[in-house]
């Protein structure tokens, strides 16, 4: 396999795209996702794939240049990647590229090239935009994107594609879906503007359950990163909400009066390839009225409990009844696991009474122990939601 080089992709994809198997981003118009197929490019450059990249709506240097805004510096790989040139020839522009399709209207010009450029294995051939392809040459291109798959598969290397999902006709796109190995969409929260974009698999033909959908942001530089909107943190008062906060941000905001929280916190996560948002609720009974509103549009909860106070339990679950976010993805945090008289997991359970299905996880956030795996394991729980 190779990897997709997309934030968690890999793991809806069962480790990444076999070889000999082809995937389309299938990306909605107004989202920017010509950047899911230069990613998946570049990640695999870094690990020493020779790749080919096919590009059709700008020359060269300009694509170079894209790249370069996102951090990723293409010149150190001149030995590993060939650009095919399907744009020069389109404006009668004289192109610098190996590889130059002389005619981009005509599907056949494409073919000699593809023979060529396929008959060496384990190739990653990565097409930036083949809607760009279709609306130059028309439905008859949908054969020939059918045999260089063929040709793909028999010499194992890998396929990918950039398909935006314009209005074509209905037959044109089935048969686009049925000849991809894989499809990841790539798609918006919005209808006339976008408030957020997420990427989640269609079809894996490899898996017998493929699933998986995660929300992402693209930052120029860094390129694509997993993007949770809303994580809540709620729990009893003096609990450790603030220091869990604040242990898992890179920065946050406490409004505190004599070291209490009496208004909200919030932090921004950066961890690896994942970055969030975090809320956290007050704990004092008085700001129960708000906890709802607290919680609205929330993707996952950290319950915090302190785990040397079994009396303050059943105000824990009082809260979370009250953030009415039953269905969310869940962790509780038994804090403080580092004081004498805490109480173990299975202790934390069974006066809690809670079930095998909802994982608590030890930590002591003063030290940041246990913090980041539990913030790994809601993220799990996060990326295996419908």
């Amino acid at each position: 396999m190779i990897s997709s080089g997309i934030p968690r992709l890999d793991t809806f994809l069962g480790g990444g795209i076999p070889k000999g198997k082809t995937l389309m981003y299938l990306i909605q118009p107004e989202v920017e996702g010509e950047i899911f197929g230069m990613q998946t490019l570049y990640t695999n450059l870094e690990k020493g794939v020779k790749s080919i990249f096919i590009i059709t709506k700008s020359d060269p240097q300009s694509v170079k240049e894209q790249f370069e805004e996102y951090g990723w510096d293409i010149n150190r790989y001149k030995d590993e990647l060939i650009f095919v040139d399907a744009y020069s020839g389109l404006i009668g522009s004289k192109s610098n590229a190996r590889y130059c399709i002389e005619d981009p209207n005509d599907i056949n010009s494409y073919d000699s090239i593809m023979e060529k450029l396929i008959k060496d294995s384990e190739t990653l051939i990565t097409f930036s935009s083949l809607s760009s392809i279709i609306d130059l040459c028309g439905e008859e291109a949908i054969d020939h994107i059918k045999k260089w798959n063929d040709m793909i598969s028999s010499h194992n290397c890998i396929g990918v594609y950039n398909f935006t999902d314009w209005p074509y006709p209905k037959r044109l796109k089935e048969r686009l879906r049925d000849m991809m190995n894989a499809i990841v969409r790539v798609w918006g929260i919005g209808e006339r503007v976008i408030l957020g974009q997420y990427y989640g698999v269609l079809k894996v033909d490899w898996l017998d359950n493929p699933k998986g959908t995660l929300m992402f942001k693209i930052s120029k530089p860094g390129g694509i990163k997993a993007f949770i909107p809303k994580i809540l943190v709620t729990g009893p008062f003096n609990a450790g909400k603030s220091t869990f906060i604040r242990a898992l941000s890179t920065k946050s905001v406490s409004v505190d009066r004599m070291g209490t929280t009496v208004a909200l916190d919030k932090g921004h996560i950066e961890y690896g390839d994942i970055t969030a948002d975090i809320f956290g609720t007050p704990g004092q009974q008085r700001f129960d009225p708000i906890l709802k509103y607290i919680a609205n549009e929330a993707m996952g909860v950290f319950l915090i409990v302190d785990s040397t106070k079994p009396e303050s339990f059943s105000r824990a679950k009082s809260m979370l009844e009250k953030t009415k976010v039953k269905g969310l993805p869940l962790i509780v945090v038994a804090n403080k696991q580092d004081m004498k008289n805490a109480l173990d997991i299975e202790e934390i359970r069974k006066k809690m009474q809670l079930p095998e299905s909802i994982e608590i996880v030890p930590a002591n956030a003063l030290n940041k122990e246990g913090v980041f795996e539990a913030f790994e394991k809601l993220i799990k729980k996060i990326e295996g939601r419908e």
